[in-house]
């Protein structure tokens, strides 16, 4: 008998932990997404040290990764946390959102990266919006300043990262990354609050010499353009987070549906609604998309079928279309909403959403940072939960 006892307890233990991860799968089913958010970001936010931020979570190490406050992502946390008080009314996350922004306010005067629209819009501009204050409005002003200081006149855009080897860029050249289009709803918050055009212009100066040079003409984006610094000349094309060069990557085509979005929201100039339809049916339309709607990591990814697929743009390109189809009516509205809701429906199932109690406490799982670099894969990503969050909100507020 004593031979079959630990057996039998092993058998039982494993049993239990199936019964288990059932009964969480089925509660994840039950409560409505935004609910399960909540449990996981109250979970979380109770693994994040001070003055960190999450980045992703490695389950195979059950290992939280976070950053400093200099990071590009730091701030989609407070983002998510503030859009979870919105739209369920968490006051402790509310709580803890603040104090995550007291450690991301001194990047006001950050300007060594192009991504403060990024780490202080989706943050301190939440906090604004939901809550007008001369702290938060003072901290987003400087923010806007400090990110205006990496604009070249003589080539129309806003710098992304400083010259370097792994960046393609050399000596008196500078990169620009599509996603830096994301940036520019800061300038344009920046010109509507101080009434100083300045911000604005440069914002559209940067989405028009963008439109110009980093589509080809099925209006897929590159991802970055090195420019000669001095004439503003292109030196080069290239796609430093794809697959290859002349590939299309996911969050590349996402960051350019949405921002261009965007820049018709802020500006009401049709050429920018049109070039958000013409990105929103390169996507729709690929041959390479998925039948559920989320993307692999790039449209044109060697392994396809069995690439990684990419949870955070399936939900940045969710929340764009969602947005996008407020700005045009008749079969193109249908069709984007339509699109959107398929991409949630995906994003909701238990194969991409975590169930509670698990995923580190992330919403989404299978997002895919940078392949190329070996960083972040088949992981859940911080972004792609903030954007995930804002989309079920933006669907929520069509019905």
């Amino acid at each position: 008998m004593k031979k079959l006892y630990l057996p039998l307890v092993m058998a039982a233990f494993v049993m239990a932990s199936c019964n288990n991860k059932q009964k969480e799968e089925e509660a994840s089913k039950t409560e409505a997404p935004l609910e399960v958010a909540v449990k996981q970001y109250t979970l979380l936010s109770e693994k994040v040290p001070q003055g960190r931020y999450p980045k992703t979570y490695h389950a195979d190490k059950d290992s939280l990764e976070t950053s400093d406050s200099g990071w590009w992502c730091s701030g989609f946390y407070p983002g998510t946390l503030l859009y979870l008080d919105e739209a369920q009314n968490a006051p402790e996350l509310k709580e803890k959102a603040l104090t995550a922004l007291e450690g991301l306010k001194k990047e006001q005067y950050n300007k060594s990266t192009h991504d403060l629209g990024f780490m202080m819009y989706c943050s301190f501009g939440n906090a604004e919006r939901l809550n007008p204050h001369k702290e938060y409005e003072d901290v987003l002003m400087n923010s806007a300043k400090s990110l205006s200081t990496r604009f070249v006149p003589a080539v129309g855009c806003i710098q992304s990262w400083d010259s370097a080897e792994w960046n393609h860029a050399g000596e008196n050249e500078m990169p620009v990354i599509i996603d830096n289009m994301m940036n520019l709803e800061l300038l344009f918050w920046a010109t509507k609050f101080s009434k100083d055009s300045t911000y604005y212009k440069i914002a559209v100066s940067h989405a028009d010499t963008t439109m110009k040079n980093h589509f080809r003409d099925d209006y897929s984006s590159y991802h970055d353009v090195v420019y000669n610094k001095k004439t503003g000349d292109v030196v080069r094309r290239v796609t430093v987070q794809g697959a290859a060069d002349e590939s299309a990557w996911s969050r590349g085509q996402a960051w350019a549906l949405y921002g261009y979005t965007m820049v018709y929201r802020e500006t009401k100039d049709k050429k920018y609604l049109e070039q958000a339809q013409h990105i929103a049916d390169f996507i729709l339309n690929n041959p390479n998309l998925p039948k559920d709607m989320v993307p692999y990591w790039d449209f044109n990814a060697p392994n396809i079928p069995d690439a990684y697929r990419d949870s955070s743009a399936a939900a940045i390109i969710a929340s764009a279309l969602i947005e996008l189809s407020t700005y045009t009516d008749g079969d193109a509205t249908d069709t984007y909403r339509e699109a959107a809701d398929k991409i949630l429906t995906t994003l909701k199932s238990p194969e991409y959403l975590a169930a509670p109690g698990t995923n580190g406490g992330f919403l989404l799982k299978h997002g895919v940072g940078n392949i190329p670099n070996k960083s972040e894969i088949d992981v859940p990503l911080s972004y792609g939960d903030y954007y995930f969050v804002e989309a079920l909100m933006r669907a929520e507020r069509l019905k």
